[in-house]
């Protein structure tokens, strides 16, 4: 490119000393033809020097509105006048995706909880192959017979399968406490208490049914009526009449009173017909009456038991 500024070739430098002549030295030679200083239309361009670049004095390069600026590390840092970087969509893809899996999980499992369902409505229930057993002397929560007794008489429904709620719990058979209940032909499923010797260690007194842990059900053995006494009688009204008074056998069974587990066997009680009572009682139709079991039968049966 031509610099537009450039001397002619072969003119002096208007703007150097002026050139002696070749003739003597010291001596004026021609005068030389004055040229006119050459204007620039413009001025030139200004071009910085080299070294490096004056910075404010914080020490670090200002930047004009719209510049990228730049971190020590060579991160660029984004100011007000920074651009910022496209942001990117990557996280917004991925959380779709995992809400699209957790929405297909949700509908997978309502499905398999339908379909076991339905499979449950089909299938036979089975038993469970554990079982809780209760122990011996708990009362068994199966029983919906249990009664809190407030009497003595209360106790004659263990003979009936019913439990005492508030009884004794069966310790040594040494120090318990029994009651014995008796039913007859006439009503099986009527048990009355049966007089035990006072003074035998599994005597308890009427007041003390607390304490009783043992109870023996004499019942009567169906068939087992026997040959007994003819006994007259004298009726209410003054009649007289003749009753059929008949023998007949029990089977003696212990239970403990608290659970109605059944605990041992009695025998055989015999019920003996060999004279005819002070008092009968007597069916009006068919004039019989059965003879009580045998008093002294029972206690020996109950004191063999509690002293095995």
């Amino acid at each position: 490119m031509t610099d537009p500024y450039a001397r002619p070739s072969g003119q002096p430098d208007p703007s150097g000393p002026p050139q002696p002549s070749s003739g003597d030295l010291g001596q004026p030679g021609p005068a030389q033809p004055g040229y006119p200083q050459p204007q620039p239309s413009s001025a030139p361009p200004a071009y910085p020097s080299s070294g490096p670049p004056a910075y404010p004095p914080g020490g670090q390069p200002a930047y004009a509105p719209g510049q990228a600026a730049y971190t020590p590390d060579g991160q660029p840092a984004y100011g007000q006048g920074g651009q910022q970087p496209p942001k990117s969509r990557k996280g917004l893809i991925i959380g779709l995706v995992v809400g699209a899996v957790v929405l297909l999980l949700l509908v997978c499992g309502g499905a398999v909880a339908l379909i076991l369902n339905a499979a449950d409505d089909d299938t036979t229930p089975t038993a469970s192959s554990t079982r809780s057993v209760a122990p011996t002397g708990a009362a068994s929560p199966q029983n919906n017979n249990g009664v809190t007794a407030n009497s003595s008489s209360d106790f004659g429904d263990v003979c009936q399968g019913g439990t005492i709620l508030n009884a004794a719990e069966v310790g040594s058979l040494a120090t318990a406490k029994a009651y014995v209940f008796s039913n007859t032909p006439a009503r099986m499923t009527s048990w009355s208490s049966k007089i035990l010797d006072s003074d035998a260690s599994y005597y308890a007194k009427s007041a003390d049914y607390s304490t009783v842990s043992v109870v023996g059900c004499l019942a009567y053995q169906e068939g087992s009526e026997g040959a007994g006494q003819k006994c007259d009688i004298k009726a209410s009204d003054g009649t007289k009449l003749t009753v059929d008074y008949l023998s007949s056998r029990y089977t003696l069974t212990f239970y403990a009173a608290k659970t109605g587990e059944k605990i041992g066997d009695g025998g055989t009680i015999n019920a003996p017909a060999n004279k005819c009572p002070m008092l009968i009682s007597y069916n009006r139709e068919t004039l019989k009456s059965y003879a009580s079991p045998d008093n002294a039968a029972i206690d020996a049966a109950v004191k063999k038991f509690v002293t095995a």
